[in-house]
């Protein structure tokens, strides 16, 4: 079992990312969550740091293989961080990417109220920052972009109401967000206790097939948030019919979605997604659940495949 980090100890030591190096407290970050390439991907370089975005210091880090044919920036989903996203560094690094990630505000080593934010639009600013960031370390281009949910929604929202560079490759969406499960009384819910209450107790659910994963976010896993914040669920009601009325833009997307997702309105979302953008590939993936960035290695490989064959 990987030796256990201190988390407040790591986030005090993040310098600036591009001026970032390795440290006995990096290395114990990453060994703990297989994010050291070391075995898996000799050559690669890697570090992790910080950068200001939005009123935050964002921590981020990236991998970079010797001779890389573009990159990978990557943006995780509500409640989760960095370190939980090893299988889609470590296909991107297969894919020869350079691969550039970041902890969204509240989340794994940012800073910010865990698991909250004002307003959807502090994402944006943290997109922009990622962006900047890839620009200061000279990353190749395709610069492609994946996000996993509410990843996904930052990325939806930079597409369809910001001003996308020119430069960028394809767009990944996994379980992307646009409305949750249960939206309707989901909403009832906050504006029942938004008065009362800043926050109401987490409640872990079973969005992925892999046992291991699941037992490792419910009782190891030390970035995990243990609430969920009023203030968040505020901000998703009022992005939801922001998105929702947004201009169909000109992009292409691909997207993988798991028919036995219970987290997202995936129905509903995909249509959204098909009437904004001019073209969509989408795999279904027949029994795959909410996370797919740790869905079973069997539920992994075919969605790689696929988006293996789109990048290739």
């Amino acid at each position: 079992m990987p030796e256990a980090f201190e988390p407040s100890l790591l986030r005090q030591h993040l310098r600036p990312l591009a001026a970032a190096s390795l440290d006995e407290d990096v290395r114990r970050y990453q060994q703990f969550y297989g994010l050291d390439p070391s075995l898996r991907h000799p050559g690669v370089s890697t570090r992790l740091g910080c950068f200001a975005a939005g009123g935050y210091r964002i921590a981020a880090q990236y991998w970079c293989p010797e001779r890389p044919r573009g990159s990978l920036l990557l943006l995780h989903g509500y409640y989760d961080h960095m370190g939980l996203f090893r299988h889609v560094i470590d296909w991107g690094l297969q894919m020869g990417f350079a691969v550039l990630a970041c902890d969204l505000p509240g989340h794994g080593l940012s800073d910010g109220a865990a698991a909250s934010i004002g307003d959807f639009a502090e994402y944006q600013a943290v997109l922009t920052g990622l962006l900047a960031q890839a620009d200061i370390l000279d990353l190749p281009k395709p610069w492609h972009l994946c996000g996993q949910s509410t990843g996904g929604a930052i990325l939806l929202d930079y597409l369809l109401t910001g001003t996308p560079r020119d430069d960028l490759g394809e767009t990944i969406l996994l379980a992307p967000l646009v409305r949750p499960r249960a939206w309707g009384w989901s909403k009832l819910s906050y504006q029942m206790l938004r008065p009362f209450v800043g926050s109401i107790p987490r409640k872990f659910t079973d969005n992925s097939n892999d046992a291991e994963f699941l037992t490792f976010l419910r009782d190891r896993d030390p970035l995990q948030p243990r609430t969920l914040p009023t203030a968040w669920v505020g901000a998703l009601a009022r992005w939801i019919p922001r998105i929702e009325a947004a201009a169909p833009g000109p992009q292409s997307l691909i997207v993988v979605q798991g028919d036995a997702d219970e987290t997202v309105d995936w129905r509903y979302n995909l249509k959204v997604l098909d009437n904004k953008f001019e073209r969509i590939e989408c795999l279904l993936l027949s029994g795959a659940r909410h996370h797919l960035a740790n869905e079973s290695e069997t539920l992994r490989q075919r969605y790689f495949e696929f988006l293996g064959e789109r990048l290739g």
